[in-house]
């Protein structure tokens, strides 16, 4: 028996619905996971927040990498999610790639980190001021306090100012220690010239994760706190003259926790105040204007 061949508008129609079916199944993959970045042209400093959503009710979250690093995630409601990368004046301006990846689906992101300038600043010190190498006790603590990634997430809001007084060094500046420049240095917070005795407070609710005194050797810090605020983000304050909490301890936002001093590498009575995300410090000033959730 022969087969009658099809008819042309038979074919047009069978051939609209495979276009048709092409794109639905193409949005269906496209919408199934989303991602952008924000601030959408970040600089030397900056925060970026990669809000990333799916359709899928797995619940395994998606990856984010760039530069060969991954970067943890957290769910922030139902296929919901929110990472951070960290910028820093260390970092090359330029154009970066971001990747999402999630429920066997990628998304590449464009990131143009734009430049930015610092200052540059002279200090001198001596042994009197603590000097400039830290301990192998004060390393250890502070660097696996800045590794810190707590699942949950304490702050809220925009972060509050740790003190009230001046600022006289702002974040990023370059320095010049005893005439000699301090390569891959950069100011890692921000300092505030308050009076000596005078109150610290907590910018974020968070945990006590860290206390450090020049008595267990901490040379170069001095009298520390360190503040787990959660999911990669917590602060910490130096040359305390005292502290008023223990490790363990939760704080909330504005609470007084110590008190401004020049304990440690310092010239003079001030609180430095560095907030770090993911380990590397970043300029805290849109956490306290803005606030990032």
């Amino acid at each position: 028996m022969a087969v009658r061949p099809l008819k042309l508008p038979l074919l047009i129609c069978l051939s609209l619905l495979v276009a048709i079916a092409s794109v639905v199944i193409g949005v269906s993959k496209a919408d199934a996971l989303q991602a952008m970045l924000k601030p959408n042209t970040p600089a030397l400093g900056d925060t970026v927040s990669v809000w990333i959503a799916t359709n899928q009710s797995s619940g395994i979250a998606p990856t984010v990498t760039s530069d060969r690093k991954i970067f943890p995630v957290f769910a922030m409601s139902p296929n919901r999610w929110r990472a951070f990368i960290p910028t820093t004046p260390l970092d090359r301006a330029g154009l970066r790639q971001v990747i999402v990846t999630g429920d066997g689906l990628s998304q590449t992101l464009a990131m143009q980190l734009g430049d930015r300038e610092f200052p540059t600043q002279s200090i001198w010190l001596n042994d009197a001021n603590g000097g400039l190498e830290p301990t192998d006790y004060e390393w250890d603590k502070v660097s696996a306090f800045k590794k810190l990634v707590t699942p949950q997430k304490f702050w809220k809001g925009a972060f509050v100012r740790p003190n009230d007084g001046e600022i006289t060094t702002g974040y990023g500046v370059r320095r010049y220690y005893n005439g000699e420049f301090a390569n891959d240095y950069y100011h890692r917070g921000v300092d505030y010239a308050g009076g000596y005795g005078s109150p610290v407070v907590a910018p974020a609710a968070g945990y006590v994760r860290l206390v450090g005194t020049v008595a267990q050797g901490f040379r170069l810090h001095g009298n520390t706190i360190g503040l787990d605020h959660g999911q990669g983000v917590a602060s910490i304050f130096l040359h305390l003259s005292e502290i008023y909490v223990k490790e363990e301890d939760f704080v909330q936002a504005g609470q007084v926790i110590g008190a401004i001093g020049a304990t440690g590498a310092a010239t003079g009575p001030h609180l430095h105040w560095g907030l770090y995300v993911n380990g590397e410090a970043i300029d805290p000033v849109v956490w306290r204007y803005e606030g990032l959730e």
